[in-house]
């Protein structure tokens, strides 16, 4: 470098010499100094898009990872559900008289509420613990609401006789009440917390209110006017 810049010492003063080395040598720094922003730059892009969490976290066992289940899958077994709800309903049809294709036997288990509560959560997907949902299910039953397959239905592949057709007959065959009743039951048993406040105890007396008697209206109102 030095040889470069001594045909301009002759013509320029010792300060000026020295300002034009500094400028050279920024220049020269500054030209390897842009690629390492460059890199860094990017690199930063690249964290910023793949954040460590998605490819650098420790592995965990198979337990850690899995999501955890719902809160009433937690409480209760679906399949036991069926049993609660013949105890708190005993009028509700059964529709257990198929007969098993696995053993050639009636599967008395294999009733109407079982049944429904598979198709409303395996098949339709949707929450135990609404009455909203509940009501919706019922209207498939009824016909007024989503289509109803015969072959995803729950006992097409376990029972000889399809017994969608005969569901669907139960279910139009209640009344009004005995499906709201349903509805209730099953809400309650899925979410405990949800359930209807108790209506108070017959004997409670009610507690006597008190009232004033009117006051007769004041005489001399209308003399006070004029």
């Amino acid at each position: 470098m030095s040889k470069h810049l001594s045909f301009i010492q002759p013509l320029l003063k010792p300060w000026q010499t020295l300002t034009a080395l500094m400028v050279v040598g920024v220049i020269v720094l500054g030209s390897g100094m842009g690629k390492s922003i460059d890199t860094s730059l990017f690199y930063m892009q690249g964290a910023m898009a793949y954040p460590p969490a998605v490819g650098i976290a420790a592995p965990r066992s198979s337990a850690m990872a899995a999501p955890a289940p719902r809160a009433y899958a937690q409480r209760i077994t679906p399949s036991d559900v069926w049993q609660q709800v013949y105890q708190q309903l005993p009028d509700l049809p059964r529709e257990n008289k198929y007969i098993s294709k696995e053993n050639g036997k009636v599967a008395e288990n294999n009733t109407l509420v079982n049944r429904l509560i598979r198709y409303h959560i395996y098949t339709k997907g949707r929450a135990p613990i609404y009455r909203l949902d509940w009501k919706l299910t019922l209207a498939d039953y009824l016909g007024a609401n989503e289509i109803m397959y015969d072959n995803s239905y729950p006992g097409n592949d376990s029972l000889r006789e399809n017994p969608i057709e005969g569901d669907r007959k139960a279910i139009t065959r209640l009344t009004r009440s005995q499906r709201d009743a349903l509805v209730q039951v099953l809400v309650n048993i899925f979410n405990p917390t949800s359930q209807n406040p108790l209506p108070p105890s017959p004997n409670t007396a009610p507690t006597p209110t008190t009232s004033t008697p009117p006051q007769p209206p004041q005489r001399g109102g209308a003399e006070l006017l004029k």
